[in-house]
């Protein structure tokens, strides 16, 4: 294994709740309050869509606003891995990752370890825009079984919800998250920084025709069939650790140029990030000021409460 290549679990495509649009010269997130699912090619800007997103909406009535998964690892941090990331906005590359406690950051000498007090508390990172930053990868239907679709976020809502969900779930079924049978659900919500406007984050569920015992019995079932088989889930769930493990950073370059475009869009000369995006930004994991997803108004252009949100969140005044 090439030591300082992060070795992540293969990707086979992308869910997000919006998409990147051009507007005057600029790449912007645009916000949805669905699922899309992509596959990892663009063309003409904008990223294809997976053959598994149409069949999805034939099944949903409506919105795509759930989707079945099942997770790759019993391991909750292995499926949700989240932290506080600072990218450079001309190479993608990780500047300095940290967890609240430490912080590695690329110095003139060298990676470095240094403390971390989160991006409220810190001068570096409240200059470069850093902010929570979740990848949380899934498998959907049985076409590729180690295959995963990844789902990228800086929303605190989504971040926080994914988490406790993941931990309850691994708790309540005896450590068979990965046998479980679940979905991701978009949820939507108003708050005081929204100023009661709807803002959308991913919530994780059983899924909507059975109940937590029903799920609970089946990913036992599931268990079972998989260890009489020879499958070593404590075996992948300890290789993946060690994958993670090898490099400094999980992003790498090739994936950071995405990272920025969807997760920071251009600050425009007037301070405000974006233009019209109707939101502090975040196309997959759907952002703003107060962690989730607005949707942006008709005509594209920001109204004065978005762009004096969007200052906030620059001179480090907005936290979920």
């Amino acid at each position: 294994m090439l030591k300082g290549l992060s070795i992540t679990p293969p990707v086979i495509g992308r869910i997000s709740i919006g998409r990147i649009v051009e507007k005057n010269g600029k790449r912007l997130p645009e916000k949805d309050d669905q699922f899309t699912v992509t596959t990892q090619i663009q063309q003409r800007g904008e990223w294809i869509l997976h053959p598994l997103n149409e069949s999805l909406r034939k099944a949903a009535t409506g919105k795509l606003r759930a989707i079945p998964v099942r997770f790759l690892f019993n391991d909750p941090d292995l499926n949700l891995r989240a932290e506080y990331s600072l990218f450079d906005r001309d190479t993608g590359r990780p500047m300095c990752v940290g967890n609240g406690a430490t912080c590695k950051r690329v110095c003139e000498s060298g990676i470095e370890e240094l403390p971390c007090p989160s991006p409220d508390g810190c001068a570096f990172g409240q200059a470069r825009n850093c902010k929570p930053y979740g990848r949380l990868n899934v498998t959907i239907g049985d076409e590729d079984e180690l295959g995963s679709f990844i789902f990228r976020t800086t929303s605190y809502n989504s971040i926080r919800t994914l988490a406790a969900r993941l931990h309850y779930f691994s708790a309540v079924s005896g450590n068979l998250l990965a046998c479980l049978p679940l979905e991701l659900k978009l949820r939507g919500k108003s708050t005081t920084q929204s100023y009661r406007g709807a803002i959308y984050y991913v919530d994780l569920s059983v899924r909507t025709d059975s109940t937590l015992e029903q799920a609970i019995a089946q990913a036992r079932e599931l268990d079972g069939k998989r260890r009489t088989a020879g499958f070593d889930q404590a075996a992948l769930d300890a290789a993946a650790r060690a994958g993670f493990a090898n490099g400094a950073f999980e992003d790498s370059a090739e994936d950071g140029s995405a990272v920025v475009d969807e997760l920071h869009p251009d600050v425009g000369r007037d301070g405000d990030v974006g233009s019209g995006s109707g939101s502090a930004a975040n196309v997959s994991g759907g952002t703003d000021a107060t962690g989730g997803a607005t949707v942006a108004p008709a005509n594209g252009s920001p109204t004065l409460r978005q762009k004096l949100e969007r200052k906030a969140v620059l001179l480090g005044g907005a936290s979920a």
